[in-house]
């Protein structure tokens, strides 16, 4: 049609469907190839019928959701396993020190603990980005549903049910997905925050003079 350009929702929504195509053709090919257990590819079957109902914002949330799950477990690992041996390590180093009253002794303690509360608050910044950017991107998904409903409308009309329920779909789902990753992620923000917390605490009293 002369004259006539594709919204900025449409090019966007073009150009996901082709990355989501592409990627699920060789998810596709590499499973026949290499004949993967149901187990292993059930998830990313649900992930398929979750694009389809919320459109390709959902993979984005998706990945946050991994990422930030994926950052919880390597932490519950550092504190669990990493983290004693860092401070006993550290603590076997400031027991050799003689002079644990000069200056340069109290610097060393204060480095010392510096170092290990860095350690435990690592990737944390990550998590409190990633816990209120889900619910973001949960918006984009609905702003995208709405700009879908309103194309239809004006395309063919408020009688085209079918296209504007397409589009409520993809704005519910997205929104909700957002909120759930979001909300999974507030209790560990706030319990690594707070071990770290404690563990220094805890540290610094066993780093004695």
């Amino acid at each position: 049609m002369p004259g006539w350009y594709p919204s900025p929702s449409q090019s966007f929504r073009f150009l996901m469907n082709k990355a989501q195509v592409f990627w699920l053709n060789a998810w596709k090919k590499w499973r026949s190839l290499m004949a993967v257990p149901e187990i292993i590819t059930s998830p990313f079957e649900a992930l398929t019928a979750m694009r389809h109902l919320g459109g390709p914002v959902v993979v984005w949330i998706f990945g946050a959701c991994v990422l930030m799950w994926t950052i919880v477990l390597e932490r519950l690992w550092y504190f669990r396993k990493v983290l004693p041996y860092e401070a006993e390590t550290s603590l076997a180093q400031w027991n050799q020190r003689g002079n644990k009253m000069s200056w340069a002794s109290r610097q060393i303690r204060a480095a010392m603990i510096s170092r290990l509360n860095a350690g435990m608050n690592s990737k944390l910044l990550v998590l409190r980005v990633l816990v209120p950017m889900s619910p973001l991107l949960g918006l984009v998904g609905t702003v995208l549903g709405m700009l879908a409903v309103f194309d239809s409308m004006a395309a063919l009309g408020s009688a085209d049910a079918r296209s504007m329920a397409t589009g409520v779909s993809e704005a519910m789902v997205c929104t909700l997905s957002g909120l759930a990753v979001s909300i999974s992620g507030l209790y560990p923000v706030y319990y690594f925050k707070r071990k770290a917390a404690m563990e220094t605490e805890r540290l610094a009293d066993r780093f004695h003079f």
